[in-house]
This record gives C-alpha cells, sequence and structure tokens, in this order.
C-alpha cells in the first residue's frame, strides 16, 4: 500500500502501515501527484479528513504555502467557491488529468457501513424518534447547501447545526448549549452524495463526545455513514446509554 500523508492531519504511527509512504502539505498537490505517479498508483482512496478551519489560520500562507498546480487550481476554480464538493470534486479531476482515478471510499470496508434501523440493544424513545424525523430533512438541506452534515436536536429545537468546525466541535457546542443533556445528534450525507470524499464518519471519539455532553441518541444515515470500528462503537453506545439507529 501507497500513501501520501497530509503533514499535520495524518497520525504519525501512518507510516508504519504502509509500503510506501510520503508526507505532504495539504495543499501541495503537484507533490501529491508526482509521489503517486513515481509509485505507479492508478487508484486512489481519500481516507480520514482535513480540519478545513485551518485555512483560517494566522499565517496559514506561510504554513501552508500551496505549490503551483495548487495555486493555478485556486485561481481558476476554488477563488469562487471553497465548498467541500467544489474542492474535492477538483482534487478529483486533476488526478484524473494525470490518470489516477479516485475511488468510492467504502469500496473495501462494507462491513462498517451503518445499517437500517436500531443499531444497538439501547432503543431510542419515540420523543427521540420524533425529534429524528423532525430533522432529517433539515439536515438534508444542510447538505444540499455543502454547509453541514449534521444537527443536535431537542424536544424538535434545533440546539446546533454543524459548519466549518466538524462534528466534534459542534457536539461540545451543543452540550454548553443544553445543559439538561438527554438531545439527539442527527448525521448524514448529502442527497447527492459523493462517495469518493466527505462521506460522513462516526467514530469512539464520537460516542465519548456524546456521552460526554449529554447526548443520548446518534442517528446516521443507512448506506452513507462508516462506522468506524463498528462493533466496539455500537459497544461503547450501548455501555453508555446511548441509541444508535440508521436511517433512510
Amino acid at each position: 500500500m501507497a500513501c501520501v500523508g497530509l503533514r499535520g492531519q495524518c497520525d504519525p504511527n501512518l507510516r508504519l502501515e504502509c509500503d510506501r509512504f510520503a508526507s505532504s502539505g495539504i495543499i501541495r498537490l503537484g507533490r501529491w501527484i508526482r509521489l503517486l505517479r513515481r509509485w505507479s498508483v492508478q487508484e486512489a482512496v481519500m481516507v480520514g479528513r482535513v480540519r478545513k478551519a485551518r485555512m483560517y489560520e494566522p499565517l496559514r500562507l506561510v504554513r501552508q504555502l500551496p505549490d503551483l498546480r495548487a495555486a493555478r487550481l485556486w485561481y481558476r476554480v476554488l477563488r469562487h467557491d471553497k465548498r467541500n464538493d467544489a474542492l474535492l470534486g477538483a482534487v478529483a479531476d486533476a488526478l484524473a488529468q494525470h490518470e489516477i482515478k479516485l475511488i468510492d471510499s467504502t469500496r473495501y470496508i462494507a462491513e462498517f457501513i451503518a445499517g437500517q434501523g436500531v443499531l444497538t440493544r439501547t432503543r431510542p424513545t419515540t420523543a427521540q424518534m420524533g425529534d429524528v424525523d423532525f430533522v432529517l430533512p433539515l439536515v438534508r438541506q444542510l447538505g444540499q447547501m455543502d454547509i453541514g452534515q449534521a444537527i443536535a436536536v431537542k424536544e424538535r429545537e434545533i440546539i446546533a447545526v454543524e459548519a466549518i468546525e466538524g462534528t466534534d466541535a459542534m457536539i461540545r457546542r451543543a452540550g454548553g448549549l443544553c445543559r439538561s443533556g438527554r438531545w439527539t445528534l442527527v448525521k448524514v450525507g448529502k442527497p447527492d452524495q459523493d462517495m469518493r470524499f466527505d462521506v460522513p464518519v462516526v467514530g469512539l471519539h464520537t460516542v465519548e463526545l456524546l456521552k460526554a455532553h449529554g447526548g443520548v441518541c446518534l442517528a446516521v444515515e443507512a448506506g452513507k455513514t462508516i462506522l468506524v470500528d463498528k462493533p466496539q462503537l455500537l459497544a461503547a453506545a450501548d455501555r453508555a446509554g446511548i441509541a444508535v439507529v440508521g436511517v433512510i
């Protein structure tokens, strides 16, 4: 397996799992392409997430200096639209121009995709499912506009909406805004989700954060959400008294 790890974003131990590994700046697209071509890569998959908020850090242009290819991409496409779909679609197109095909990020992990129905022994209450039904059309509109993937809700009151900060930060914010707890998190893909990138992901850390900040129900989109370490995640949710349900 060959891997380009994004500097400051990937696990330091990632290189130990790879036959070939090199690190690269987050907006050094030309280097990504050169490395992948050197390794004769024909298909690539995006794994993990990038903390997009780093785009607005002080001295970001010095710390994340783009190469020429990334600068051209920014000028021609992304200066007009920096939303995830535009950004990642442009990267996929740039890779394809060099015969590197970006593939469905779930191709080899079908067993970790959320199924439909209640996935834990802990079952959601009627009120919690009412909140899920209330929020689903709203969070799908959020995804359609490429703003975020998740909403926190309690008693049909919107507590928090995810944007650039990501789900983890939104969970912390929701816990601060709803100190009585017992709220529900609904996280779904976009209506026209491109499974090559930005697929919703939930992990053990998500469950830990929900427990710490008062969340008691997690609804994810069946067929479009990756449950990292699925058996362990569902067991941890049961121990925490959190219901996990896959919705369509």
